[in-house]
């Protein structure tokens, strides 16, 4: 099965199959950043790795090449981690502006 890869869509000539790339699933991204904020050690690294594997499976059997599927979940983790900084770049936010008020 070949695909044709760009940075929005991934679309595979066969059978007209549209993957959007790992670093857009948002809902994904927010699940993971949550659960590697609730837990942590061995627990936390025993759930990315998971969950990691779990995608470049997904996207073996879509039938990307090794190259793709690693550069795609290198962008999924990075998207995680961004959504890890922004879940308390909120609240300190917050707290400068009220801090500056008085």
């Amino acid at each position: 099965m070949e695909a044709d890869v760009n940075e929005r869509t991934i679309v595979f000539k066969a059978g007209g199959i549209v993957a959007f790339p790992l670093e857009a699933r948002t809902g994904e991204i927010d699940r993971c950043a949550r659960e590697l904020d609730r837990i942590h050690g061995d627990a936390a690294l025993q759930f990315w790795k998971a969950e990691c594997r779990k995608l470049a499976d997904e996207l073996s059997q879509l039938g990307l090449r090794e190259n793709e599927i690693r550069r795609q979940v290198l962008a999924f983790q990075m998207e995680v981690q961004a959504a890890m900084v922004r879940r308390y770049e909120a609240p300190a936010a917050g707290r400068n502006r009220s801090d500056s008020r008085t």
